[in-house]
């Protein structure tokens, strides 16, 4: 068995606005394993300034994956458990090398049979800039529409609420993703806002680390509230298991790339299930090698919510998918060559 990976630099086709800066390019890595003149590729997804395993040590990890790719996988697993998005990597490429083409699990999605429902994200800017990104959205026929909130609480709110005066809860769900801007008297009084506007959930109101906050806020919220940020760096099945029960969010995001692959996420949904809570998937700014990955796992979970993959048309230089958006639907499409 060999083992390579390539470093490889996306580029955003107009710069992307969260609360924690302009966007214009993603760093990502691909690994290959080979194996008896078989290939399968897996993309290392680290999200700088994010991720729990974004520190100068990260290539030398890659460099002794690949050099040691012929271990046990539990092996591979424990010395990798504090580098999520190389778990997350070889994960995928052994699934890719095991079944072939580009198919990571194989289902009803893979053979063009049956599509994912996703949101519609809308990125931070201008007035007229997230106005216009909302337009295309329901033009396309989203009926679950994502926005980036926390650089102008006051701007942003009217925005809302224009929309909301036009398409009520019933025709449109709405969701905000915060990115932990605000602190906790001022989330207080941003969850009064969007409950007003029938806004159905809140992505991390307030910084990470801040379990006290957190826990009062989702105690005592006229929405949903569900963790993001917070799930990062969490290792250990004691550490998952004591988030859940200190904070008690309604919902928690699922980004395999920053929570350590396939077999994380399934062990975040045993234990959030187990407590009713909620979660969906979404995507972390992976190229279509990742994104593929995540969706063809996300069909399998069968959750009928609107899930966060619609990221693969941001980037001028992404690698060529047939992941398509048809409406509100995420379909993989092949096309006959």
């Amino acid at each position: 068995m060999f083992a390579q990976y390539e470093k490889y630099t996306l580029h955003f086709k107009q710069p992307s606005g969260t609360s924690r800066g302009i966007l214009t390019t993603k760093e990502t890595y691909f690994i290959k394993i080979t194996h008896q003149h078989k290939t399968g590729i897996g993309e290392c997804s680290i999200f700088r300034g994010l991720s729990y395993d974004d520190n100068p040590e990260y290539e030398q990890k890659l460099q002794w994956l690949c050099q040691n790719i012929h271990q046990n996988l539990d092996i591979l697993k424990d010395e990798l458990k504090n580098f999520p998005s190389i778990l997350f990597g070889l994960e995928q490429a052994l699934l890719n090398l095991y079944h072939g083409e580009d198919l990571y699990f194989p289902s009803l999605f893979t053979e063009g049979k049956s599509g994912i429902p996703i949101n519609g994200l809308i990125w931070m800017g201008s007035d007229d800039f997230m106005r216009k990104q909302i337009q295309d959205k329901i033009n396309q026929g989203f009926r679950c529409i994502k926005l980036k909130i926390g650089v102008n609480w006051q701007t942003e709110k009217k925005i809302i609420q224009d929309l909301r005066n036009n398409f009520p809860k019933e025709i449109l769900e709405l969701r905000v993703d915060a990115n932990g801007a605000f602190n906790l008297s001022t989330a207080q009084k941003v969850l009064e806002d969007l409950a007003r506007l029938d806004v159905h959930s809140i992505e991390q109101p307030i910084k990470t680390k801040n379990h006290k906050d957190m826990s009062i806020l989702c105690s005592n919220t006229p929405i949903s509230i569900a963790l993001d940020e917070e799930l990062i760096g969490i290792i250990s099945t004691v550490q998952k298991e004591e988030i859940l029960e200190q904070i008690k969010p309604q919902y928690i995001i699922l980004k395999p790339s920053l929570i350590g692959g396939f077999s994380n996420c399934d062990e975040w949904i045993n234990l959030a299930e187990k407590s009713n809570i909620g979660w969906w998937i979404t995507s972390a700014l992976e190229s279509n090698i990742g994104l593929n990955a995540i969706t063809q796992y996300t069909y399998t979970k069968q959750n009928p919510m609107p899930q966060g993959l619609g990221t693969g048309g941001l980037f001028t230089n992404n690698i060529p998918s047939d992941l398509v958006v048809i409406g509100e639907k995420l379909w993989k499409i092949k096309t006959n060559s």
